[in-house]
């Protein structure tokens, strides 16, 4: 059954002194609350991500949809997303120092449990906290669904202190299985517990029932896939309640 939850907005700013606002979300009652970070596609911090902070709260988790891109920006049009998106790689410490100061806003959230923290991120929002993960940030869990994979600066062993795992098309064409071959490598190297789970006839974007949409419209190759959407989300919380139990 789920719980009754409340939600907020909450400003906060980076170090590159960008101006953020995220989306939090947690049990109405709730206190020393495991908390899990939302990192969102490359539209930025939309409905979509917030629906998913919704469902962890529902579930028992606090829950911050993060805002990559300042002033919680969003678009459906792939050109402006991939502007917003393309302009936090310009600076190599832009995307983790801007999931840092969500995360650490999320830490201080009286409602949380500083201890107990884990992070998600969907297709440039699984680059973010993969990147936050490699950077060494005090996080129990990492799941990310059709992510964006590659680092600029690969994993060190002894400085990931998450558990990852990724959730992957077989036909996503934006992330190959090449692309998945080299995560694990990287992660086998850097001695980082995780798996990755290749979902059958799944595209990029699986996981999102506007993909289609969003496909059609800008001529992306994203599709959305039910049973892989449902598969995903179930390993996602089979994670997170072992890791932040």
């Amino acid at each position: 059954m789920a719980l009754t939850i409340k939600t907020r907005e909450i400003n906060y700013s980076a170090a590159d002194g960008s101006q953020l606002i995220g989306y939090f979300a947690a049990p109405e009652n709730g206190q020393n609350l495991a908390a899990v970070l939302v990192a969102p596609e490359w539209w930025g911090r939309n409905s979509y991500t917030e629906q998913r902070a919704r469902e962890l709260a529902e579930q028992g988790y606090a829950a911050f949809a993060i805002d990559m891109y300042g002033d919680k920006k969003s678009t459906t049009e792939a050109n402006q997303a991939n502007e917003w998106m393309t302009q936090t790689f310009a600076q190599p410490n832009t995307i983790v120092e801007r999931a840092t100061a969500a995360l650490n806003t999320l830490a201080e959230q009286p409602e949380v449990n500083a201890d107990k923290l884990a992070a998600i991120g969907f297709c440039y929002g699984g680059k973010v906290v993969l990147d936050l993960a490699r950077s060494g940030a005090p996080l129990q869990a990492i799941a990310t669904f059709h992510a964006a994979l590659g680092a600029q600066t690969p994993a060190e062993e002894g400085k990931v202190r998450a558990e990852i795992l990724v959730l992957h098309g077989e036909l996503d064409s934006m992330v190959t299985l090449d692309d998945v071959a080299k995560f694990r490598a990287e992660m086998h190297n850097a001695k980082v517990e995780h798996e990755v789970i290749v979902f059958e006839d799944a595209k990029h974007g699986f996981s999102n029932p506007q993909a289609d949409e969003r496909a059609q419209a800008n001529g992306v190759d994203l599709g959305y896939n039910p049973q892989a959407e449902t598969e995903s989300l179930a390993a996602m919380y089979a994670l997170l309640t072992r890791r932040l139990a």
